[in-house]
């Protein structure tokens, strides 16, 4: 029923109840609700990883600090303290030298790859005809079995059959006729190169990615302002492709310091046990020596020490942020 007020066309009388004020959302609970649905999305891929990888991971760990040497019944099994891991730094222990070949070959492979994979972003990020044909070509090498690209250099470097014996000979260039896998320096040098050969494209389509959200615009600002080429690399490139080159060398550190597959397949860890790498002593002690105790210990050390690395990178590249 119409009040009087509104029947004479005045404004309708204040209604004296007091009015609920309108709930606000609360931005700890909707930040909650994310936080949790962001659980649940993710948890059966967590649940799958931690199946996969939490039971062995375990399981290594015990056997570290155990005597696990099935071909030894006596012993196998027994409480073995830090044994293991004391045999690892023992007088005449091949551990030391595996270290110091893993972080040779970690230092100059990740130097020269991202060298050539930052020249190969640099070229390929700019317009040019048949820009999509030269991509393509360039990232075959990565996309080649490391297996198979491994034997296919093993073959090159044959001194008898090999294709860079014969280029050398052919240009009449020095080392023509040299036996690469058979001497300790120049085994080094054919591993640089097959392993340069397939993962250098790796390391140049991280950086094109990188490049690739850079804005144009400040280049073209520079360029008003007078800066040369070289300027703009070093003041904005670099810093903007900061991020990009953060996954690029931890990626390529970690699998280099782990690489197992390309030393197995051209040199076996040799001549004798001069290429030999801790990933490589860590299968000679699980798959050859039958030794689940040191291989379990070599395997901890190795992921602790990747773990390091990893947490220095992301540390360094914080603080310059």
């Amino acid at each position: 029923m119409a009040t009087v007020d509104e029947v004479r066309g005045g404004a309708p009388a204040p209604d004296p109840r007091p009015r609920k004020k309108s709930a606000k959302p609360r931005r700890g609970t909707l930040l909650g609700q994310d936080r949790r649905l962001g659980y649940g999305l993710t948890a059966p891929a967590i649940v799958l990883l931690l199946g996969i990888t939490a039971y062995p991971l375990v399981y290594n760990i015990w056997n570290s600090f155990h005597y696990a040497v099935p071909d030894i019944p006596f012993i196998n099994g027994k409480l073995a303290g830090l044994a293991n891991f004391r045999r690892m730094f023992s007088v005449g222990s091949t551990f030391m030298p595996a270290l110091l070949h893993t972080v040779v070959f970690t230092v100059v492979s990740v130097v020269i790859e991202v060298a050539i994979g930052l020249v190969l972003a640099l070229a390929l990020n700019k317009s040019f005809r048949g820009r999509g044909l030269v991509r393509a070509a360039v990232f075959i090498p990565w996309a080649v079995p490391t297996v198979v690209s491994a034997e296919v250099w093993k073959e090159m470097f044959d001194p008898q059959q090999g294709f860079v014996d014969y280029a050398l000979r052919l240009l009449h260039l020095p080392g023509g006729t040299t036996t690469w896998l058979a001497n300790t320096d120049t085994s080094w040098v054919a591993l640089f190169i097959a392993d340069a050969w397939k993962n250098t494209p790796f390391v140049a389509i991280i950086l094109i990615g990188g490049l690739q959200v850079i804005p144009a615009e400040i280049y073209e600002a520079a360029r008003i302002d007078g800066a040369s080429p070289w300027r703009q690399f070093r003041r904005l490139t670099l810093p903007l492709l900061k991020p990009a080159l953060m996954v690029a060398l931890i990626f390529r550190t970690l699998s280099a310091f782990l690489v197992f597959d390309v030393i197995y397949i051209m040199s076996n860890g040799g001549p004798g046990t001069s290429t030999e790498t801790l990933a490589y002593l860590d299968f000679n002690a699980f798959h050859v020596d039958n030794d689940y105790g040191y291989g379990g210990a070599i395997s901890l050390v190795l992921i602790v020490l990747c773990l390091l690395i990893a947490g220095a990178y992301t540390r360094i590249f914080r603080e310059r942020a």
